[in-house]
Parts: structure tokens; sequence; C-alpha cells
């Protein structure tokens, strides 16, 4: 048993990526009842929405989980700072797409994080997670106080290094394979690609807590290799939110299983945000636009007919997150996906 394990006291030190808007009570129950770590993606809950979230996972398991946090990096927009109209403009065939009409502007993008933060912590997870930024010293003292562990997340070897001196239990080094956003803080996120191999071994020699390798690990072969690069953990998103468990839909479920290696692309138009996903109508034609609002409120605005397609099944206007090994995605069960990467682990 490493110490990652004995921290968020684990069998198997495998770590579910946490998903904003994807995370599902079955997958995140899923992992943690099969000895690994369940982690589960609260960007833009409310308190209250929090506090039911994490009653139902302690109903669905009695393993430990994690819950994961945006930390603000001070470029957020309100609703009043900026003339959202000529972005709604260009987004209007996609809203006519997805049957839904032009939406007017509501009076907050997302939940202040401060009443998120007090929610979590009064619920009282075995971790909580956060990426874009640093926990300050009172978070952490709050956090520790109740038993909680504090996990952070790096794209670069400085930012590993502003983690560990918060005082941070320990670092998720994610490489520029991984799915989903970029979450780096220091530096504008397309100066941070560092790949998975470059980064991982440069964090390990850098910091003292455990490190978890995240990006571009699929399967066996991927956590043996994290492990050789001096991983005490490795967290996996794209291989889960294939299986039945997550919350994808079938038709980002099928693009993740036909992907190949070059079949990804980061982008900044479905959220504001740089992330990578899988290309579709709604990505091409946010892009040949050329309007993307500031974030939050790019992801506010495509949200709306996200959020239609979702429920009509409609794959082309979804936000399609992957990482670069969607390819090695091969099994439609979380059990199944553990068990692969099980494999992989050290004797």
């Amino acid at each position: 048993m490493n110490r990652l394990q004995r921290l968020l006291g684990i069998d198997v030190p495998i770590v579910l990526g946490p998903f904003g808007g994807l995370s599902s009570i079955a997958l995140t129950a899923a992992v943690s009842e099969g000895g690994g770590f369940g982690s589960f993606g609260l960007y833009g809950y409310t308190p209250a929405r929090i506090h039911e979230t994490i009653a139902l996972l302690r109903a669905a398991t009695r393993r430990p989980f994690a819950v994961n946090l945006w930390m603000p990096r001070g470029d957020e927009i309100t609703p009043d700072d900026v003339e959202l109209q000529p972005f709604l403009d260009a987004a209007r065939p996609l809203f006519d797409a997805a049957g839904v009409a032009v939406p007017t502007p509501p009076e907050a993008f997302l939940p202040p994080v401060g009443a998120q933060i007090d929610a979590v912590l009064d619920a009282r997870p075995d971790a909580l997670s956060v990426v874009f930024g640093v926990p300050d010293a009172e978070l952490r003292e709050r956090a520790h106080d109740r038993g909680i562990a504090l996990i952070g997340t790096a794209t670069s070897v400085a930012e590993a290094r502003a983690l560990e001196a918060s005082g941070v239990d320990a670092i998720v080094a994610t490489g520029a394979e991984a799915g989903g956003h970029r979450v780096s803080f220091l530096e504008d996120p397309a100066a941070s690609l560092v790949g998975t191999f470059a980064l991982v071994p440069q964090v390990v020699d850098a910091v003292s807590v455990p490190v978890i390798a995240a990006g571009g690990i699929a399967d066996r072969r991927g956590v043996a290799a994290a492990f050789a690069l001096g991983a005490e953990g490795v967290q996996v998103g794209t291989a889960f939110l294939r299986t039945r468990q997550s919350a994808a839909t079938d038709g980002h479920r099928a693009a993740i299983a036909a992907a190949a290696d070059t079949d990804t692309r980061l982008t900044r138009v479905m959220s504001g945000r740089l992330a990578r996903g899988i290309p579709n109508r709604a990505m091409r034609e946010l892009e040949t636009s050329g309007m993307i609002a500031p974030f939050p409120g790019q992801n506010w605005l495509t949200g709306v007919f996200r959020a239609a397609a979702t429920a009509a099944g409609d794959a082309e206007l979804l936000s399609l997150w992957a990482g670069q090994a969607a390819g090695l995605s091969r099994f439609d069960d979380a059990g199944d996906v553990l068990a692969e990467l099980r494999a992989g682990l050290p004797l």
C-alpha cells in the first residue's frame, strides 16, 4: 500500500476523473465500490444541489470518494461585464437546430465559489479536488479540520510546486493528452501543453507529496508506464466516460468508441476556455464564426443548446470531451475498465 492509498483509504490507486456536467452517481459509486477512488464534478452546482449530491453518493457507496470544484482564476465575467448579444446571434443556427429560443442572460452564470466550498465542507466528503487554482490557507485548514484530503491539479512543474506550497495532500499531474478542460492557472493553457510522459517524472522530482498521473491513460500499459515514471496513482477519464454508468449520451459514447488518435483537438469555443474534445457541428460552426464569449459566458450560452441536444440525443450539438487515448477505450462497463487498469499496477 503506497502513500496515496493510505491517504485516501483505498485499495486500488486508480482515480476516476471528475467530469464537470458528465459525472454520475452510478459511475462514481462503481469505481469506489471496486476499490478505486470515485470522483464527482460539481461545476455550477448550487449549495443545495451539492448537499443533495453528496448525500446520494453516501447512499450509493460506503467507500471513500472525492468531489471536485473549480477555483476562480480571476478572469471570469458576469452577465453585466460583456454585451452578449453578438455572441448569441452568432450561435443562433445552433439554437435553431436544437429547437430552443435564443436565451436571455441570467442574473449570474455561476454560484459563488465560497458558498460551494461551504457546502462541500459541511457535507464532509473524503476528499476535495480542485482545478484552475490553488486552495488558500483557510480552505486547507477547514478541510483538514474536517478530515477532508485536498487534491490539487497541475499542468506544469511550477503549478505543482505552487500547489505543494499551499498544503495540498496530493497532486494530479495532467498531461496535454487529457480530455476536457486544460486546467492551467499560472500560464495560458496553450503555453502549458506538456505531455504526460514528460510532465509526470518532472513533477515527481519537484514535489514531496504523492503524484497522480493523468492524460492518455486508458489501459494496463498506461498504468504501468505511469508508475514507472514515479506516480503513486493514475486518474482516468475518457475510458470511464465511455461506460454505460457515466452520464454521457449514447452519441458521446459512440464518438469516443470511434475516435482515432488524431480525432480530438483543443478548442475554446464550447466554454470560453481551452478544452480537448471530438469535433462536431457545434465546434466547427462556432470556430468558423470566431465569436467566443469570455468564460463562463460562452459555457452558459452553449449550455442552453447542449441541454436540449442531450435530451434529444443529438451528439452534433454537444461538448464531446475526450482525450487522445480515446481509441484505447474498449469497455462499456466500469468494472471492466477498472479490472483492465488494475492489471497494470505494480506487484
